[in-house]
């Protein structure tokens, strides 16, 4: 066992000065208490704090954290993002549209320099203004062999007198036709669209040309003045109805087809007035053409023509004019 320390009994310890261990054997010395440090105030002892009562888990429910920071400056989760659509044509805001992937923007908010190729009203009246174009220079060329043709005695003569020519300029005609009509390439590319397009505008002036000579002047003169006519109200007419006939190209062909069929049995049976009434109809029935073909080319229709097809556009016209020019001539007129 080992010896106690010695206590001095003469000394008296003072309360809470020092420790003692009495569970030692022999008690240990108590220890004396460590002096105030200059400069720093006695610190009072702080009370026990009670307990916080235990709070129900109902009370106060755990919401989740957010998943992305609230701190100023930082903004939500990110949502589907809207394009701006700029209003380039006078410097106005942008417009947003929440809908990510589609967004539509205003007609009204599109500057005539841009857009679809048939909803741009800049780029469908430029092309509108090129088919005419393209149109009236045909038919001038057209009006003018038709003249030759029939006002020169000489002329006249000549091209009664040598039919092979006529067939000639047929098969020309359908040849250059079926090629642009069938291939795009061929009406597209410049410039030999245009010389397709020239050599069949010839090739059909000298057939309707060879056709008016076989009738009476003042026949043709007529029926050129009423084919003008008839082709403005058409036109004037396709461009203001709020009909849309461009959906009607199925009858269309149909009733091609009852006339091509109507038109040989009037050939083998030599009646004028089977010949006249199928004349009749040729003309009602590109009359319909007209109509068709002018809205296609117009556009805001359920069908309507490229604007990179300005030579098909006038295309179709020319022949529609001329045709309904030969089908009136041989109603109103007789040869001679």
């Amino acid at each position: 066992m080992s010896v106690p320390y010695p206590v001095d009994p003469n000394k008296a310890s003072a309360p809470g000065v020092g420790w003692g261990m009495p569970s030692a054997p022999g008690g240990y010395p108590t220890q004396p208490g460590y002096p105030n440090q200059p400069g720093y105030p006695n610190q009072p002892g702080y009370p026990a704090q009670p307990p916080y009562p235990v709070q129900p888990a109902a009370a106060y429910p755990v919401e989740p954290p957010p998943p992305y920071s609230t701190a100023p400056g930082f903004g939500g989760p990110p949502g589907p993002y809207a394009q701006p659509v700029y209003n380039a044509s006078s410097g106005d805001f942008p417009i947003q549209d929440g809908n990510r992937g589609r967004e539509e923007v205003p007609k009204e908010m599109v500057p005539n320099q841009f857009g679809a190729s048939f909803s741009d009203k800049a780029v469908r009246h430029a092309f509108i203004r090129k088919v005419y174009l393209i149109l009236m220079v045909q038919l001038l060329v057209t009006l003018g062999i038709v003249s030759l043709f029939t006002f020169h005695t000489g002329t006249k003569r000549f091209v009664q007198k040598n039919t092979w020519v006529y067939f000639l300029s047929y098969a020309v005609f359908l040849v250059t036709y079926i090629m642009m009509v069938c291939c795009s390439g061929v009406r597209r590319k410049w410039p030999g669209n245009f010389i397709m397009l020239g050599i069949f505008t010839l090739a059909l002036s000298y057939m309707t040309g060879t056709i008016a000579s076989y009738y009476e002047t003042s026949i043709v003169v007529m029926t050129v003045g009423i084919t003008a006519a008839i082709c403005f109200l058409i036109t004037l007419f396709a461009t203001q109805t709020k009909y849309d006939f461009t959906g009607c190209g199925i009858y269309l062909f149909v009733a091609a087809m009852v006339m091509f069929i109507f038109g040989i049995i009037a050939i083998f049976t030599y009646s004028k007035i089977l010949y006249t009434i199928y004349s009749a109809g040729i003309a009602l029935l590109f009359s319909m053409y007209l109509v068709y073909d002018t809205q296609t080319v117009v556009g805001g229709r359920k069908h309507q023509i490229s604007p990179e097809e300005h030579i098909f556009g006038a295309l179709t016209l020319y022949l529609d004019i001329v045709y309904i020019f030969i089908s009136l001539l041989s109603v109103f007129g007789s040869k001679n």
